[in-house]
């Protein structure tokens, strides 16, 4: 018996936009200015650049063949909406035209901006549940019978493929690349994370009622105490714990300031924050 794959509707429209946003920011900006990607997309530009082969048929093959031999890693549903992440970034990078001059002449320009609409690209389809294919199972495959972790299985393939388009466009382009690719991940995770980042805070005091007070008060926020003792001096104390908004810091630090300036306080960034006051899992 087959079961069935649950799908929605906002997450083949997020996968589907961010297809043409990554088909845009690659044929657009990155062909034009003889720039290359990580990647199966940077294989698929590689063989544009010696061969004229469409990246968008070259694309979906090579995807297609790292999907038949990949798809055990993936469960059904990534699988699904990768399939459709394949299909459209594909399509749209066979719909959209290559051959037409560049927006900019400054190449450094053309990678901020390379960048940014790929990343933005990528980051949508992740939000969607998605991935564009290709290297995601090659570095679940590194992952597997490698025992490389997931980061620098990615970062290796992007280098090998960024270093193998160097013989032809050049290590200055090359460079350039290396500078989208970083701006690129950088985006993503802005976009799949949210901008507005969260932290969380840890405050060591002997005043953390009152410094609790004035957060629940003042800042309108949660915060819990935990009971600790100093390491050295055995000292019973208590610990505050509270996660707030990049822009609530400021607020934060003047209200410690104001009742305990010894208090002792350390700043955590955090990818994600799920609970009342934040994200809620749906």
């Amino acid at each position: 018996m087959m079961t069935k794959v649950k799908t929605n509707a906002k997450s083949f429209l997020l996968i589907i936009l961010g297809s043409l946003v990554f088909a845009a920011g690659i044929n657009l900006i990155v062909i034009p200015n003889q720039l290359s990607e990580g990647g199966v997309t940077g294989i698929s530009i590689i063989t544009y650049y010696y061969f004229k082969w469409s990246p968008g048929i070259t694309n979906l093959v090579l995807n297609i063949l790292l999907m038949f031999v990949g798809y055990r890693l993936l469960d059904k549903r990534t699988m699904l909406y990768t399939i459709v992440g394949v299909v459209f970034c594909s399509l749209f990078l066979y719909l959209i035209p290559t051959d037409h001059a560049p927006f900019t002449e400054d190449t450094l320009l053309a990678a901020i901006f390379a960048g940014l609409l790929v990343g933005i690209g990528i980051g949508l389809v992740f939000s969607g549940g998605g991935t564009t294919g290709g290297a995601a199972i090659i570095v679940r495959l590194m992952e597997k019978y490698l025992g490389w972790g997931l980061g620098n299985a990615m970062l290796i393939v992007d280098l090998i493929v960024i270093f193998a388009s160097s013989f032809m466009i050049g290590l200055e382009k090359t460079m350039y690349t290396m500078i989208a690719v970083y701006l690129g991940a950088r985006m993503v995770d802005y976009i799949v994370e949210g901008f507005n980042s969260k932290r969380a805070i840890t405050i060591i005091s002997t005043e953390a009622g009152r410094i609790s007070a004035g957060i629940t008060g003042q800042l309108q926020r949660g915060a819990t105490i935990l009971h600790g003792q100093g390491a050295f001096t055995k000292q019973e104390k208590n610990v505050l714990y509270v996660v707030l908004q990049k822009q609530e810091i400021m607020d934060l630090k003047e209200l410690v300031q104001e009742i305990d300036p010894e208090a002792f306080i350390v700043i955590h960034e955090v990818h994600e924050v799920l609970g009342k006051g934040f994200s809620i899992v749906k």
